[in-house]
């Protein structure tokens, strides 16, 4: 058996194969690729280039953060017991009812409204607009309580100092209504009537009207500006607010923006935290206005009857001249001022638990008055007040993020309406409890009463009219302190939440990320490449891979003829130390193998199309072994399309086909190549009947003759897969070989050769890769008969004429 030849019985016991095998494959794959690395470093060039330009030209954008630290309320006075009642209230400084606040809509449009964000002020620059904030040249006024323009873009050119032209550079203009400012109508179409202004008129119409003013503009300047409206922006703002926990154990939020702008942002932020600490001190307000508005309301009634007590007083003391109580009326007038103190303070309660009463019956939970401020020191009552004005709180904050048909909303509001029945309850208990209290207090009074009539009449009234008015008197003064209470607690109030760090822009911008843009841009120029190169490999239906054709076929793969780097067809005789003569040599060699003991034999070549390397396979073969000193002749039996005369400079007047189809002798049609030991038979004019003639008996003498008078006989045949008559000739020859090309066979070509094999009765028959690339990396280690490691040069066993770099790259072997 020949060394190249598979043994089925072989079970390959040198574990070491497989993984050299598999370095095959990792070295294919790799020159595969290196084949076109100059396209490849283009396309990596591209890639940076993009990504370099890209972060050249996009906008950059800044990260903007501060800090908020949300600070608990302490535990109220009572609240263990009514949490003891199983209410289980949560605290109003939740982190998550606090981050709801922070980006709620409600926040943003206070914000926005505040910092008059709605027109956006743009200047050119390199391929784009780019924003400005503060100090702009130009300033837009404008009134949003009537329909106006939004979403467009318009385009300003100061022409001098007292006029502009204004034009519309992007007509995408919706109108914006007050009445309904979250739903916009889309505007079909836009035009202004006319194109120069003078600054600080008015420009109106059915849709707009707003005031351009001059700040610092110089003639010739372009700006350009947009209107926004507030709901929209707020949206806008309110998305892009980040706000996080510091940590899942602190109570300090991380407020963060991203924005091209950073003044912009920091100011937005800034103003945020503003319009939230505001907001909360608002809430914290409302009970102390809520105090003072129920004081004076009481205040207004008893401020008349103090008054009025007092001049009837005067009077009686002017017309009876009588200024001061007897002993024994003084003691009566104190017992019963304390009484009466008692009775007042008690008729205030009163007043106050109903009133409560009033608001929990009608739902006016925001109007609550804190039970201390009026004097009610019931703890139960003051911490159900305190924590149903949270709970309401915290409706409000929570109802600016959520509706209400979420979770969160349906808890908080039903956890108010627990605790509001558990107050009406307590109200009702407490209001009971002062009715039964005052009560006892008049029966008091009534039995101090009796007593007063034991004293003189004149002392008797004037002891009424001092009692009225001290009456009055008390009841004011106490109004008045406990507003001045209310008054002082208010102007203390403090939010109780702290900016621990304002807005600061970051130095860097957070994105584009240059770094891991020019890393993305270098990647994709090397993958998209290989990704193509990959799929077109993928799809190329062309013989590529030698190991690939071997598992094809059904007959050895027996040599692989490189491709010449030469543009000669003979470098055999012309360049007998190429890499390419070398192959030729080694496949002579295995020739010993495949017709051991012969002296003489007949070898057939053939392909399944054209231009597959057949001629020069068989001329170069030829010339190997005449080489040797075997007398060699060439027959070339391509009646249809001859070739070897061209390659060998002879004129194709005779040849085979002279010779089967007139009474010429073969050895007339003989011709020398001008080489030792190397005759040719060319195949002659083309004939009309080429098949017929190979097909009759006289070709089969003729080659009988031929074989006794030569010692190598080669076969130039036809393509098998184009003619009929090859199948025939396959008789003639002692060994015929199958030769392929790499990158132009079609892989099918392989059936072809398996249906001679398993149909047609062909016998030995061999496989030969003809044409196979350095440059792809297919032939070493191999051991066809290529790719021993003489080539390149590298040792000095051979020397091949090199063409041009462009030459080899564009050049394709016919």
């Amino acid at each position: 058996m020949y060394p190249n030849q598979p043994n089925p019985t072989n079970t390959n016991p040198n574990p070491f194969l497989v993984n050299q095998e598999d370095e095959i494959d990792l070295k294919v794959l790799l020159f595969n690729y290196l084949q076109y690395w100059p396209i490849i470093l283009i396309c990596m060039f591209l890639g940076i280039l993009t990504a370099f330009l890209f972060n050249r030209f996009t906008t950059p954008i800044y990260k903007v953060e501060s800090t908020v630290l949300i600070v608990d309320d302490k535990p109220t006075l009572g609240s263990d017991l009514f949490e003891s009642a199983g209410l289980g209230l949560q605290n109003k400084s939740n982190i998550d009812n606090e981050i709801g606040i922070l980006k709620s809509f409600t926040l943003a449009e206070s914000t926005i409204s505040e910092m008059e964000l709605n027109v956006s002020y743009f200047r050119e620059d390199v391929f784009k607009l780019r924003q400005i904030y503060g100090n702009t040249p130009i300033y837009v006024s404008l009134e949003w309580n009537r329909p106006q323009l939004v979403g467009g873009l318009f385009r300003l050119e100061v022409i001098d100092e007292s006029n502009y032209e204004l034009t519309v550079e992007e007509d995408e203009f919706s109108v914006f209504n007050p009445a309904d400012p979250f739903y916009k109508d889309k505007l079909e179409s836009f035009s202004l009537p006319k194109s120069v202004y003078p600054f600080g008129q008015e420009i109106s119409g059915e849709f707009y009207a707003f005031t351009i003013n001059q700040i610092s503009a110089l003639p010739g300047d372009i700006f350009y500006f947009r209107l926004v409206d507030t709901p929209s922006l707020a949206l806008r703002m309110k998305e892009d607010l980040q706000a996080n926990p510091l940590n899942k154990q602190a109570s300090i939020l991380t407020l963060s923006l991203e924005t091209p702008l950073r003044r912009l942002g920091e100011n937005y932020i800034n103003t945020l935290m503003e319009q939230y600490l505001q907001r909360e001190l608002y809430e914290k307000n409302q009970a102390s206005e809520n105090t003072i508005r129920f004081i004076e309301e009481q205040l207004s009634g008893i401020s008349d009857s103090l008054e009025f007590s007092e001049s009837q007083l005067q009077e009686f003391r002017s017309k009876n001249r009588i200024f001061n109580l007897s002993e024994e009326g003084s003691l009566i007038f104190e017992r019963l001022s304390e009484l009466e103190k008692e009775q007042s303070q008690f008729e205030l309660n009163l007043k106050y638990l109903e009133t409560l009463q009033t608001y929990l019956d009608n739902n006016q939970l925001e109007d609550l008055v804190a039970p201390a401020i009026v004097g009610v020191n019931d703890p139960l009552l003051t911490s159900l007040v305190e924590s149903l004005s949270e709970l309401q709180s915290d409706r409000v904050q929570v109802s600016a993020t959520f509706n209400d048909q979420t979770p969160q909303m349906r808890d908080i509001n039903s956890r108010i309406q627990s605790t509001s029945n558990a107050l009406k309850e307590n109200v009702r208990s407490a209001i009971e409890n002062s009715q039964n209290t005052l009560a006892d207090v008049n029966n008091r009074i009534r039995m101090i009463e009796q007593d007063i009539n034991t004293l003189p009449a004149t002392e008797r009234s004037l002891l009424n009219y001092t009692r009225q008015f001290t009456i009055n008197e008390n009841i004011y003064i106490y109004l008045l302190e406990k507003k001045a209470e209310a008054e002082i607690t208010m102007a203390s109030n403090m939010p109780k939440n702290k900016i621990l760090d304002f807005a600061k822009a970051g130095q860097d911008p957070v994105a584009p990320k240059r770094s891991l843009n020019l890393l993305i841009g270098m990647i994709l120029g090397l993958i998209l490449p290989i990704g193509f190169i990959t799929v077109k490999d993928f799809m190329n239906t062309k013989i590529e891979d030698p190991k690939e054709l071997e598992k094809s076929i059904k007959v050895p793969l027996i040599s692989m003829i490189g491709r010449s780097n030469t543009e000669d067809n003979l470098p055999v005789l012309n360049n007998p130390r190429s890499t390419v003569t070398e192959s030729f040599r080694s496949l002579r060699a295995d020739m010993s193998y495949l017709s051991p003991n012969k002296e003489k034999f007949t070898v057939l070549f053939t392909s399944t199309i054209s231009g597959e390397g057949k001629t020069f396979v068989s001329i170069n073969m030829a010339s190997v072994f005449s080489l040797m000193g075997k007398k060699t002749i060439l027959i070339g039996l391509d009646l249809r399309k001859p070739k070897i005369a061209e390659d060998f400079n002879l004129p194709n007047d005779k040849g085979m086909s002279t010779a089967l189809s007139s009474d010429i002798s073969w050895r007339d049609v003989v011709k020398s190549t001008g080489h030792r030991d190397l005759d040719v038979i060319l195949s002659g004019p083309i004939p009309p009947n080429p098949a017929e003639l190979l097909l009759q008996d006289k070709f089969g003498k003729i080659i009988e003759e031929i074989k006794e008078a030569y010692d190598v006989v080669i076969f130039d045949c036809p393509p098998v897969g184009l003619v009929s008559e090859t199948k025939e000739l396959f008789n003639f020859a002692d060994i015929s070989f199958y030769v392929f090309r790499q990158g132009y066979s079609m892989k099918g070509n392989t059936e072809v050769l398996n249906n001679l094999v398993e149909k047609g009765g062909v016998s030995k028959i061999y496989g030969i890769l003809n044409d196979v690339h350095i440059d792809k990396g297919y032939g070493y280690g191999y051991g066809y008969g290529y790719g021993y490691g003489y080539g390149g040069n590298s040792y000095g066993y051979h020397e091949e004429v090199q063409l041009p770099w462009w030459k080899r790259a564009l050049r394709r072997k016919a």
